[in-house]
């Protein structure tokens, strides 16, 4: 009973809650919106999404390179986004760069830097409300739950 409970403990903090950040929040994605100070105070981890939201038809989403997001050009090779609600889920570390590049737009700051950390050292994520554009949303994770229904029966029946 002790193991099992001392397991419960170090397994508990590494249960993840995974954010969805709608950029830009009521504002979406669009130019001449500041998305630096957007970024300010948001900590962005593997696992988590981000949501671009637009026009369609009016914007698109680049994945770009350090470069093309200086230069505000399209990548060589890749297709962008143009469903006017598309979800990135964040699935590696480092920094990641996001450009419109419908012409003049990425110049008229229709772009984003973020970085991405893994999260293993994180402290615990802050509740925030839908305004913040991230939206918390729980990853069940069921082998934790069918451990603390173990715990719970050995509990009551040894006590």
């Amino acid at each position: 009973m002790i193991a099992v409970v001392a397991a419960l403990a170090v397994l508990a903090p590494t249960m993840v809650s995974a954010k969805q950040y709608v950029v830009g929040d009521d504002k979406g994605w669009t130019k001449d919106f500041d998305y630096t100070t957007w970024t300010a105070g948001k900590q962005f981890f593997v696992g988590d999404s981000l949501v671009f939201n637009y026009a369609q038809g009016g914007h698109n989403v680049f994945k770009v390179n350090g470069t093309d997001f200086m230069q505000c050009s399209k990548p060589l090779v890749g297709a962008p986004l143009t469903t006017g609600s598309d979800e990135i889920t964040l699935k590696t570390t480092g920094r990641k760069w996001y450009i419109c590049g419908v012409a003049g737009h990425c110049a008229s700051g229709q772009k984003l830097v973020i970085t991405v950390s893994d999260g293993s050292a994180a402290p615990a994520p802050t509740p925030t409300s839908p305004s913040t554009g991230a939206v918390s949303r729980s990853i069940i994770n069921a082998g934790f739950a069918a451990a603390m229904v173990v715990v719970g029966f050995f509990g009551v029946v040894m006590f």
